[in-house]
């Protein structure tokens, strides 16, 4: 998952848990304020509506620190924990006082499904919050350390050019040496030659053919060494080609594994959430059904877990199964 997906999903977490948060707010202000106005002095009726307000926004401060302390990775310790239980617990009690009062077990349970939900959404979007920061600073981290490898790879690449190119000057000197011996040794025969000019014929076509043959030997070694050189450096470089490829494919390997363990983590946290206790919005039950066909569910299982119907899953699996046949199907689930 790349920084554009990671900051997405935190929009996308931010954006639901604050949507649940207010409509919190507005159900508890409702629900509450009668319940204070019976119970407050008629010429204060008008103050009815703080104290679900003071509560609601005790929940908004508690949601938001976390959400700042989440990204730093920083921890605020127990008082935030206490604050964030004790605001959702005041929140339930308020809301199911008046029906808890009048013995209305129905309402009791209605008026609860509110701060219920905000209290775990609290706690919910805090570990998420927590997971991504890790999930990120685990990623930078495996980046980093590409990096580091590729420079050093780098290096290495250019160590190996400066020596090649050392040995290359090394064995130019080399020939310059040889020829230089070359041209003195010839230059000495020739002055032998020209003091010896009257030695026998036979003496000099000897010297001749002994130079002739000198020539032929060094031609045929200095043959014999470029064809060892251009040996070795075809060895050497086929060899870092293969080294290289093999490099690629463990890397590429590595990467695969990684991605698969990755995705089975998350269809693995989405399908332990239980089933939905309301309809989930569609993206993230399209997310639930994807990963419930991927481990092998029926469609009413999935339905649970989603909170959507058994049509509009039974569309969405055979998407899964046939690809092409998608919008046909998306249509028809859409009636």
């Amino acid at each position: 998952m790349n920084s554009v997906q990671t900051r997405s999903a935190e929009r996308a977490l931010s954006s639901g848990t604050w949507l649940i948060v207010c409509g919190a707010m507005l159900y508890s202000i409702l629900t509450v304020t009668p319940l204070m106005a019976e119970h407050t002095a008629d010429e204060w009726a008008w103050t009815a509506p703080i104290l679900p307000l003071v509560v609601d926004a005790a929940v908004v401060i508690v949601v938001k620190l976390d959400d700042v302390l989440a990204r730093l990775g920083g921890h605020g310790g127990r008082w935030p924990i206490t604050l964030r239980w004790m605001t959702g617990l005041m929140t339930l009690a308020l809301n199911t006082a008046d029906s808890a009062l009048r013995k209305d077990l129905v309402g009791v349970a209605v008026h609860s499904v509110a701060p219920l939900l905000l209290i775990v959404t609290a706690e919910t979007s805090l570990a998420y919050r927590r997971a991504i920061a890790s999930a990120v600073a685990v990623l930078e981290a495996e980046q980093k350390a590409e990096r580091e490898r590729q420079e050093e790879a780098e290096r290495e690449r250019a160590e190996r050019a400066r020596r090649e190119a050392r040995e290359e000057r090394e064995h130019a000197a080399q020939l310059a040496r040889e020829q230089r011996e070359h041209e003195a040794a010839l230059a000495r025969e020739q002055t032998e030659r020209e003091e010896a000019a009257r030695r026998a014929e036979r003496a000099e076509r000897e010297a001749r053919e002994r130079a002739e043959r000198e020539a032929r030997e060094r031609r045929e070694r200095e043959r014999e060494q470029r064809e060892r050189e251009r040996e070795r450096a075809e060895r050497e470089a086929a060899e870092r080609r293969a080294r290289m490829a093999a490099e690629r494919a463990e890397r590429e390997r590595r990467e695969r594994r990684e991605r698969e363990e990755r995705a089975e983590r998350e269809r693995a946290a989405l399908l332990q959430r239980g089933p939905a206790a309301d309809k989930l919005p569609e993206d993230e039950a399209r997310q639930v059904v994807a990963a419930a066909f991927g481990a092998g569910l029926s469609v009413r299982s999935a339905a649970e877990l989603c909170g959507w119907s058994v049509g509009w899953v039974s569309a969405r699996y055979a998407e899964h199964r046939d690809p092409g046949a998608g919008g046909a199907e998306l249509a028809i689930a859409g009636r």
